[in-house]
Order: structure tokens, then C-alpha cells, then sequence
């Protein structure tokens, strides 16, 4: 490839402007360099740094056509928008971070409660041993549709009987657990 003859910054952004890749690559050359370090300056990472540098140049790449050039360098104009990427780009890492811990500390129980441990356990017992009092077709039921997600229809087919026959008796089996639910509590 031919490189453009200009050198000046603005024969190369008036290139540039008007879609010369050529011109543009060679502004690129000129200021990666410069724009990378303030990048690296201002993240403090090499990925991030990496990411914010080609981010200046792709809106650099976008704004050129409406661009007036008011020095005799383009790197005052880079350098604002690499702060402005860098900034967003902080931003976007502290709402990720709060958001990660955020979601960490929900999930992270603050005490464990032994005394709820225990009554979840019993509760779970008493579940399952009414669950195991139930007719061999309602055990089926209530496993297919309770613990594995089947759909009425599903269940039906799985079983061999109809639709009505399921919900019904899933039903009663519901009702028949917050019964044993509410006598826990």
C-alpha cells in the first residue's frame, strides 16, 4: 500500500475525513503510542489500557468527518477522548464490581442460624414422610411434577393417564403438604 505523501496532521485528517484508511493509519501510527500510555495512566491495567486506545481511535474514526482541526496537532483532541473512554470505562468496572459484591453479599448469609436449619431439616422430613404415605401413582405425581418440572400433559403422558387425572390429584397432594406446612409452623 501507497502511503499518503501528507505528514501534517491536517492534510492527513482532511484525508481521513473523507474516508482515506491510508491517512487515518497513519495518524494511528503517529499517536497510538501516546494515547496508549495516558490510557495505561489513567486504568492502570494493560488490557483495559489496550481497550480504552482502540476505543479513542474508533470514535476518533467516527468524528473525523465533523472535525475542525484548530492545532497543528491531532493528539489534544485524542487525548480528550481518551479520557472521556477511560473515564467510562472506570465507571463501567465500579458498577460491575458493586454489582458482584452486591450480588455476593446477598448470597453469602450474614450469620448461619442454626435453630432455622433445624426446623428446615424437620420440615423436609415431614414432607417426605408424607410424601411416602402417599399412593404409588401420587409418589409419581408429585415427583414428575414437584421435583422434576413436568408439565401436567408431561406428567400424563409419562403415566399413561390423562391430563384431569394429574392436576387433580397434584392438587390434593399440594393441598394435603401445606397442611403439614402450616402444622410445622
Amino acid at each position: 500500500m501507497v502511503e499518503p505523501a501528507a505528514t501534517d496532521d491536517a492534510t492527513l485528517v482532511a484525508q481521513a475525513s473523507r474516508g482515506s484508511e491510508l491517512a487515518f493509519r497513519a495518524l494511528y501510527r503517529a499517536y497510538v503510542r501516546p494515547v496508549y500510555w495516558l490510557a495505561h495512566e489513567l486504568i492502570g491495567t494493560t488490557s483495559d489500557a489496550e481497550d480504552v486506545t482502540q476505543e479513542t481511535f474508533l470514535v476518533a474514526w467516527r468524528k473525523l468527518p465533523d472535525l475542525e482541526l484548530v492545532s497543528e496537532s491531532l493528539l489534544p483532541w485524542l487525548v480528550t477522548i481518551c479520557r472521556f473512554q477511560a473515564a467510562n470505562r472506570i465507571r463501567a468496572r465500579r458498577r460491575e464490581r458493586d454489582h458482584t459484591s452486591a450480588a455476593a453479599d446477598e448470597a453469602i448469609p450474614s450469620t448461619v442460624n442454626v435453630e432455622q436449619q433445624v426446623v428446615d431439616a424437620e420440615l423436609a422430613e415431614r414432607i417426605m414422610s408424607e410424601v411416602a404415605g402417599l399412593s404409588a401413582i401420587d409418589q409419581e405425581i408429585f415427583r414428575l411434577c414437584a421435583t422434576e418440572g413436568y408439565t401436567y400433559s408431561a406428567a400424563a403422558d409419562e403415566l399413561g393417564v390423562a391430563h384431569g387425572v394429574v392436576r387433580n390429584r397434584l392438587s390434593r397432594i399440594r393441598t394435603r403438604l401445606r397442611t403439614v406446612m402450616k402444622e410445622s409452623t
